[in-house]
C-alpha cells in the first residue's frame, strides 16, 4: 500500500465529522483520513462528542457549513439519525438507522448502514461460510439490527436473538420474520447448539463486566465474534479462544465497515 502524504489542512480541505456520546473510544478519526489521503483527496475525519438532547441541533448546524461532506455516527445515534436523513438506502430503511451520511444534490442527508454489511465480510475474509448455519445474535441496538439483516441475507438457516430490553428485542424479532429468509426466534445468553455467536452490546467494555454469552457453554465448533473495539480481544473473545473457537473481533469487523464507509463517503 502506499504511504499517505502528510495531511495538507488548509482551507480547501473537506470535512466528515464522526458523531458519538461518548466519543473518545473511537479509532476512526485517523483511518478514514488516511483512506481520504491514499485516494488523492484533501479531506479530514473530525470526531465530535454530542448528547443526544442536542443531535437534530448540531446536525442542523453542522449541515450549513459548505465544506462538510459527511457524517459517520456511531453510539448512541444510529437509530436517530433515521429522521435527520432526507433519503436513505433500503438497508437503512428497514433497519431503521444508519451509520454513514452523505450529502445528496440539495444539499441534504442521504443515509446507509455498514456494521452488518462488514461483520459478514469480516467472515468471509476469515474464510467462514453462513449458509445453513445456525446463529444466535446478542444485542437488537443499531450494530445487533444490522448484523442481524446481514446474517440473514447471509443465509443463515437459523437466528436467534437476545436482548435485555424485551420491547426492542420482539420488535427487531418481527421485522426479521417479515424477510421470510430463515426461522427468526428470540433466543438467550445459552450458545448451546449454536455455530455463531456474536455479542454485539457494550458489555465487555469495562472492567468486571458480565460475559455477554455464556461462556460455559462454548464449544470449539463454534465462531464466536464481538463489536467491541477497545479492549481490542475483549474478555469474553479470549475466553471463546481459550476455548478453541474460531473468533472475529470488533477490530477485524470495523477494517471492513470503515472501508465500505469510505466507498460510500466517495459516491461509489
Amino acid at each position: 500500500m502506499t504511504s499517505p502524504k502528510p495531511l495538507n489542512l488548509d482551507g480547501a480541505t473537506r470535512v466528515h465529522f464522526i458523531v458519538g456520546d461518548p466519543i473518545a473510544q473511537v479509532k476512526s478519526p485517523a483511518g478514514v483520513s488516511q483512506s481520504f489521503q491514499l485516494a488523492g483527496l484533501n479531506a479530514v475525519c473530525v470526531p465530535a462528542h454530542v448528547a443526544p438532547a442536542d443531535l437534530a441541533e448540531w446536525t442542523a448546524g453542522v449541515s450549513l457549513c459548505k465544506n462538510v461532506d459527511g457524517i459517520i455516527v456511531t453510539v448512541p445515534h444510529k437509530f436517530a439519525y433515521l429522521n435527520l436523513c432526507a433519503t436513505t438506502s433500503d438497508r437503512g430503511a428497514f433497519l431503521k438507522s444508519v451509520n454513514t451520511l452523505r450529502r445528496n444534490a440539495d444539499g441534504t442527508w442521504h443515509g446507509d448502514m455498514f456494521d452488518g454489511l462488514g461483520y459478514v465480510k469480516a467472515l468471509a475474509i476469515k474464510g467462514y461460510r453462513l449458509e445453513g448455519k445456525k446463529a444466535l445474535l446478542v444485542g437488537a441496538g443499531g450494530a445487533g439490527s444490522a448484523i442481524a439483516y446481514s446474517l440473514l441475507m447471509g443465509g443463515v438457516s437459523e437466528l436467534n436473538i437476545h436482548d435485555e430490553d424485551v420491547a426492542r428485542r420482539d420488535a427487531l424479532v418481527q421485522r426479521l420474520q417479515s424477510l421470510d429468509r430463515c426461522p427468526v426466534r428470540t433466543g438467550s445468553s445459552d450458545p448451546s447448539g449454536m455455530d455463531i455467536a456474536i455479542n454485539a452490546t457494550p458489555m465487555g467494555m469495562k472492567a468486571g463486566d458480565p460475559h455477554p454469552i455464556n461462556v460455559v457453554q462454548l464449544s470449539p465448533n463454534m465462531l464466536v465474534g464481538c463489536v467491541i473495539t477497545a479492549p481490542a480481544v475483549p474478555p469474553m473473545i479470549a475466553a471463546a479462544q481459550a476455548v478453541g473457537c474460531q473468533t472475529v473481533t470488533g477490530v477485524e469487523m470495523f477494517a471492513q465497515v470503515k472501508d465500505l464507509m469510505v466507498e460510500f463517503l466517495l459516491g461509489n
